[in-house]
């Protein structure tokens, strides 16, 4: 058998029927059988979502996380999740910010393929947020709401003709610079090596665009440099600077903008060691900023546009093939607090925030309708649909306490949220009483969970070792004893949570690895030196913990 399959099959219970396995990976010389790489006393193991009794927990689904493009590459670890796990979920490759660039162009390749797929071997798929705080089409939501352009009229602003000028009031900032008679007429003579403002004295706008023209004229070629008040202006000539060619009458037009926070105005000349310049006319003029705001009615159909042709595009292209999403996603501010002593939505001045721009107490409702319209619309089953609010350190009491009470309000403006997607931050310590810690928070969360009446689902279930000074334990270091001790804890958190959670409220778990990371032991598998996966302790924890035993 080649490799490929050598090391896809490792997932296979032994005497698995070849047929329900090569109904996703369909080849000529496709066996099941028992994979070398299993280690006893695992090789007897069936794949762990096959322990789970369905008629039981209904309910209760396993699933894993996995980039969309290992998954469409159909490889090794897209067998392991399609064999063991009930669906998978992408991160944040499903969300607006991976999906639609700066000026609003979706691409939905990579969802079309993975769609394709499950639908032809039955497979599911949990949703990326649909809307969220992180991962979204920034550049898209700031350019739609962005001020609007407007005409305008250039403003005339101050001149001065040196042929009318006998003494030079200016300010010299270094060398020399003085009012001369050259070839008849007065002009402003700034000397080698100088650098003399030819013309200021006025305010600036730092959203305006300035116009300067001047006049200039010397015996031999001279390069100079421009600044405008603060800001170096390239140009055109060697070395980006500018130049008089000798005994030429030369206009110069210089459009710049002023430098961040600098409110003087002015239009200075740096000379260089060449020769001579002289100036004979200044003046300078400005267009207004071109843009407005929008107004409130203007930015408030921006909006709506933005979330139906969001909405309605994704749904199109999903077409009812997922049903359960992240509608939200962390929208919970610790370190802003009500007047009734909840904690407040997370707010910007930065970036673009749908609470913001919609209202606290009206954004999910409205984004939860409109996605609901969008996906009935294009196929899916309007009973199938389950939305979820996701959010991380719900072990923080008073965090989980006002996000139902951020639900509660949502509920009541209508709303559909159907469930809360937990997002897990597990370790288990081999001290004591850290560990005892660990265990009651691990406890009170899921007994304030079930409190919330809504469907509860686990996701970023990996647990993290630490020794008993705190330090982690790396993967490459894990003892057996330390492996079946992290293992017990899996099976602790699973068979907590099909206790503690009403059987008609388990959404089911999902599984942050499904092997080894580079650093730490969180997988079913580890990958040996031959990167073949094996299955550890911990993936016959899953089987037992599921099994009831």
């Amino acid at each position: 058998m080649n490799k490929f399959f050598r090391n896809g099959l490792f997932m296979l219970a032994a005497g698995a029927l070849a047929a329900s396995c090569a109904d996703y990976n369909v080849t000529d010389d496709f066996r099941a059988q028992p994979d070398p790489s299993y280690v006893e006393p695992y090789n007897d193991l069936g794949p762990v979502k096959s322990y789970i009794d369905r008629a039981q927990y209904p309910n209760l689904s396993l699933g894993t996380s996995l980039r969309i493009v290992d998954f469409n590459k159909q490889e090794l670890a897209h067998a392991a999740a399609v064999t063991n796990f009930d669906y998978v979920t992408f991160g944040n490759a499903l969300m607006s910010g991976s999906i639609i660039n700066a000026r609003g162009v979706m691409n939905f390749l990579d969802m079309s393929d993975l769609l394709a797929h499950v639908q032809e071997i039955g497979y599911e798929v949990y949703g990326s947020p649909l809307f969220a705080n992180a991962n979204q089409a920034d550049g898209w939501l700031q350019l739609l709401t962005a001020p609007i352009e407007i005409p305008v009229e250039f403003v005339e602003g101050k001149s001065i003709d040196y042929s009318t000028v006998t003494k030079f009031e200016g300010k010299i900032e270094s060398g020399k610079a003085s009012i001369v008679n050259y070839e008849g007429q007065n002009v402003l003579q700034i000397g080698t090596k100088s650098k003399v403002r030819i013309i200021e004295g006025f305010d600036v706008d730092p959203l305006a665009r300035y116009t300067t023209t001047f006049y200039a004229k010397a015996d031999k070629d001279v390069s100079f440099e421009v600044v405008f008040s603060g800001n170096k202006v390239e140009g055109a000539g060697v070395n980006n600077k500018w130049t008089v060619k000798a005994g030429k009458l030369t206009k110069f037009v210089v459009e710049a903008q002023s430098a961040p926070d600098e409110t003087e105005g002015y239009l200075r000349i740096e000379n260089g060691p060449n020769g001579v310049l002289n100036i004979m006319k200044v003046e300078v003029g400005y267009y207004p900023d071109n843009h407005r705001p929008q107004t409130e009615k203007e930015k408030s159909d921006t909006i709506r546009y933005a979330i139906n042709t969001w909405c309605d595009e994704f749904m199109k292209i999903n077409n009812g093939r997922i049903n359960m999403f992240d509608l939200i996603d962390e929208p919970i501010d610790t370190k802003a607090t009500l007047d009734n002593g909840m904690f407040d939505l997370k707010h910007s001045t930065d970036n673009f925030y749908w609470q913001d721009e919609l209202g606290s107490e009206n954004y999910a409702p409205m984004v939860s309708r409109i996605a609901r319209e969008a996906y009935e619309r294009h196929g899916g089953v309007p009973e199938d649909l389950r939305f979820f609010i996701s959010e991380t350190g719900l072990e923080n009491t008073k965090k989980l306490e006002s996000l139902k009470y951020w639900i509660g309000i949502w509920d009541g403006n209508g709303a559909k949220i159907d469930g809360i997607n937990a997002k897990l931050n597990l370790t288990y310590s081999e001290n004591p009483a850290t560990q005892a810690e660990n265990v009651a928070s691990l406890e009170t969360l899921l007994a304030n969970l079930a409190g919330t009446g809504k469907l509860i689902r686990l996701s970023n279930f990996d647990i993290k070792y630490q020794d008993a000074a705190g330090a982690p334990v790396l993967a490459k270091d894990i003892t057996d004893d330390q492996r079946q001790r992290l293992a017990d804890f899996y099976a602790y958190v699973i068979k907590s949570y099909m206790t503690k959670i009403p059987h008609d409220k388990q959404a089911g778990i999902c599984k942050g690895n499904m092997s080894d990371t580079a650093t730490d032991p969180v997988g079913l598998w580890t990958i040996d030196e031959n990167r073949d996966w094996v299955r550890n302790a911990t993936y016959k924890a899953f089987c037992d913990a599921l099994s009831g035993k």
